[in-house]
């Protein structure tokens, strides 16, 4: 570990080298690159000078042990010391575990009312509020690209962008299966039924790089509706495109120019093409990584949330929480920091 943190350090001081050069500071996206780097580092760099500063202490602490007079203050100091070595030297583990590239991206999501009929597309509703609510605690943005409304409220299915710092880093956790019991507002008997509404989350990509042919692609336009107001309705702005070869379909309305949005649509389609390659690469190459807090396939079950019992338990790390009111209402952080914790603890392992 201790080579790892020299080399970064050299880094760190080479960065602040290379911005002081007047040819660098005037060649802003080099400037952007290497600023971005230098910030990455920072903490790893300051906490391993802390580091050193306790070491060289305790060193210094220990010179003094064979002197009477200051032998018993030498050994507090160094008991002082030597605990903040240790949590230091635990906080730097978990620093140096390779970060993934996607975490500070925005996030498409995309929730689907499944198993249940209405009740489904009720608690698809349901979990889309919870996510803005939990959005909005964060300070980002969420803007809907898509919907199909119910019949009895919520949505069959609805696609969202969601904007702001390190949006991927807390949500790519949540793709997956997520099943409510409750008793349904149209169960005239009382009883508890069991439903579920599918979570897909993928970072918001810039520049994927998939070929994709003209030919392969159905591109349908038609009258937005939803969300977008009565005057998006006033012309064919909505724009649907199906890839024929994989039957991946995307759609977006929530721009009034058919332009932007088919711009939109082609970028959510690049997006989900990439996606699916990967996973069938990680399947196909057996690649994926154990210490992966589940499978981020839309057909795992993940997460029930339990009315009766105002219980959620996160099927994955076999966490549960007692204030489903709450967590319905926005207040993740408990479930995401638990799952948070549990990969890196996986990773720590080498699992």
């Amino acid at each position: 570990m201790i080579e790892k943190l020299e080399s970064i350090e050299k880094r760190y001081e080479q960065i602040t080298k290379e911005l002081m050069n007047p040819i660098v500071m005037n060649n802003f996206n080099e400037l952007k690159k290497l600023s971005k780097e230098q910030s990455d580092l920072k903490q790893i760099v300051d906490k391993y000078h802390e580091l050193k500063k306790y070491q060289t202490a305790n060193e210094e602490a220990k010179s003094l042990l064979n002197d009477n007079e200051l032998k018993e203050m030498a050994q507090n100091e160094i008991e002082q010391n030597t605990e903040k070595i240790e949590k230091l030297n635990k906080e730097l583990e978990i620093l140096l575990i390779p970060k993934d590239e996607n975490d500070g991206k925005n996030v498409i999501m995309e929730i689907r009312g499944a198993a249940g009929g209405d009740e489904a597309n009720i608690f698809a509703g349901d979990l889309l509020r919870m996510y803005t609510y939990y959005a909005e605690k964060n300070g980002w943005k969420i803007e809907i690209d898509h919907q199909i409304e119910g019949t009895s409220g919520g949505f069959s299915q609805v696609e969202c962008t969601i904007k702001g710092e390190n949006v991927y880093s807390k949500l790519k956790y949540e793709s997956g299966a997520h099943r409510v019991q409750r008793v349904p507002v149209t169960e005239t008997q009382g009883r508890v039924h069991t439903s579920t509404a599918t979570v897909l989350v993928m970072p918001e990509l810039e520049d994927v790089d998939i070929d994709i042919k003209e030919s392969d692609l159905k591109i349908d336009v038609y009258h937005s509706s939803g969300a977008g107001g009565q005057s998006v309705n006033t012309s064919n702005s909505a724009v649907r495109i199906t890839h024929i070869p994989t039957n991946t379909v995307v759609t977006c309305q929530n721009e009034r120019s058919q332009l932007k949005n088919k711009d939109k649509a082609m970028k959510l389609l690049k997006i989900k093409l990439y996606d699916k390659m990967m996973q069938q690469q990680e399947q196909t190459l057996g690649t994926e990584r154990k210490t992966k807090i589940g499978t981020g396939d839309r057909s795992e079950k993940i997460r029930t949330y339990n009315y009766p019992q105002n219980r959620v338990t996160d099927h994955r790390i076999g966490f549960s929480i007692m204030s489903l009111d709450r967590v319905m209402n926005g207040e993740l952080e408990p479930i995401i920091d638990a799952l948070i914790t549990e990969d890196l603890k996986r990773k720590l392992k080498g699992e």
